[in-house]
């Protein structure tokens, strides 16, 4: 694996700062590199725009077989992928293998996407011929994120070449080595240069990169850098943004007889990948009383059980480390705030020792708290409310600026029809995990978890914009009727 930047299909060092990623289980560093500079990232864009006429022109099936052979490559060297997202993340090894397998499973998904989304269609037929079709936007910026460092920035970039368009690619500086490890694959595959170029570096990276002449900017991550990119091309109504952006996600469990498949739920809501997936619920809603009382201890009980250790110990834990200390350290100072708030803790999140990015999960009651801030907490932190009825179970988890994903596990398919309805959320899961998605469904978000452009099956829509057409193979004979014309 590369520690270079990729432009015009040339394999070169940065000009900027160096820096380095560090395994977060043990310290060890996994990355060091040097940052693109401004130039650099401005050498990329040109790069990308210069492949685009070319890469556009190709014929689909070409583009296609190119990913297929793509597809084929990540498939070969699925488990040095898995490790070294393990390493660099501190995921599981069970749990990263299953990310090496999306990575390649998003190539027949895009296939499809595309066909069913954006193909060509016949809408008119007769003299005139109207055909619909779909034509790629030029050069995409895409800035991936460090929770799913290949899966995530590989579900923006497979759809956009299989449209036609060309890529400059950063990843998160925090874990790059996934990025730079499927762009190699990608250029083994026979990517033409230019077409997908790489550029590694931090957040003046980054801004280089959305201030660079692109056409799109397809991005995953926090909602606070979210806005500002939307802010940033308020007047760019030329650039396609495609944002998702996280979620304060409510879960409310109500009604359930089996209190410990109920639980499991829960945990997988919002401890699994240490609670670093945006899906993940934030807030836990139950009745009060003895219903309540039992579930949350039944959720304790689970909680207490898990095992927590590196990505490859034996035997496998539910979760590793979150990203780093200085994460580590910002989450427990919030689940402290939270009790200063006078919440109730019912599991500390703590650090397991000084500098370590290892944290138990939290849970803490907050239903008495004061002012409780609607922002979405990165890690194992779980937020309780207790309410007297269910309506004030909906109003709850309705109570955030988010809407990325929700979930209701109950008995009552009463319950979940009139939770469905009135939800507010891309993602409505009844009986199972917040964190369940499907590659093969739309993934995204409303209010501050999006801007109505959902990625996954959905991301052949903002790859590509239709293009609707009138055609005759020859021109239409003036008709001696036409109003307003003398004879």
């Amino acid at each position: 694996m590369t520690s270079k930047i990729l432009i015009q299909g040339e394999w070169r060092d940065g000009k900027g700062a160096e820096f380095s990623s560090f395994d977060p289980s043990t310290g060890e560093t996994m990355f060091t590199a040097i940052s693109a500079t401004k130039a650099d990232v401005t050498d990329a864009v040109s790069a990308a725009r210069n492949a685009f006429e070319k890469w556009a022109l190709t014929p689909l099936a070409q583009r296609i077989a190119i990913m297929e052979r793509y597809r084929d490559l990540i498939k070969r060297d699925a488990e040095e992928l898995a490790r070294l997202i393990s390493k660099e993340t501190g995921k599981p090894f069970w749990e990263t293998k299953t990310e090496a397998a999306t990575v390649s499973g998003k190539v027949d998904i895009s296939i499809r996407a595309y066909d069913e989304r954006t193909g060509v269609k016949e809408t008119l037929t007769g003299a005139t011929t109207g055909m619909l079709r779909h034509k790629p936007h030029g050069v995409m910026a895409v800035l991936g994120p460090y929770n799913f460092p290949a899966h995530l920035a590989n579900g923006h970039i497979v759809p956009a070449l299989i449209a036609g368009n060309t890529v400059v690619f950063k990843p998160s500086e925090l874990a790059p080595g996934p990025g730079a490890f499927i762009v190699e694959r990608m250029v083994e595959a026979g990517v033409p240069a230019g077409v997908v170029n790489l550029v590694h570096g931090a957040r003046e990276t980054g801004e280089a990169l959305t201030n660079a002449l692109v056409d799109g900017v397809l991005f995953t991550g926090g909602a606070k850098t979210g806005l500002a990119i939307h802010k940033m091309f308020a007047d760019r109504l030329d650039v396609i943004l495609a944002l998702e952006l996280g979620g304060n996600n409510p879960l409310i469990w109500w009604d359930t007889e089996d209190v410990d498949a109920a639980a499991l739920a829960v945990v997988q809501s919002a401890f699994l990948t240490s609670g670093q997936r945006c899906t993940c619920a934030r807030r836990l809603i139950l009745p009060e009383g003895a219903t309540g009382d039992k579930a949350l201890d039944a959720l304790t009980a689970l909680t207490d059980r898990l095992i927590i250790d590196q990505p490859f110990a034996d035997p496998q834990p539910f979760m590793g480390p979150v990203i780093s200390p200085k994460v580590a350290e910002g989450l427990e100072r919030a689940f402290d705030q939270l009790v200063e708030r006078e919440g109730e803790a019912i599991r500390n999140l703590s650090i397991r020792e000084e500098g370590s990015a290892f944290v138990t999960p939290g849970i803490v009651d907050v239903t008495r708290a004061d002012s409780v801030p609607d922002e979405e907490h990165f890690g194992p932190l779980l937020k309780v409310w207790r309410v007297g009825n269910f309506d004030e179970a909906i109003a709850r988890a309705n109570a955030t600026s988010f809407g990325l994903s929700a979930g209701i596990l109950s008995d009552d398919k009463a319950k979940w029809e009139k939770f469905l309805t009135l939800s507010r959320a891309g993602i409505v899961n009844w009986n199972r995990q917040t964190t369940g998605a499907s590659g093969a469904a739309p993934f995204g978000g409303v209010g501050a978890s999006g801007n109505h452009k959902p990625s996954a099956y959905y991301a052949a829509d903002y790859c590509a914009y239709p293009v609707a057409s009138m055609e005759g193979e020859s021109l239409l004979s003036m008709a001696d009727d036409q109003v307003g014309v003398t004879p």
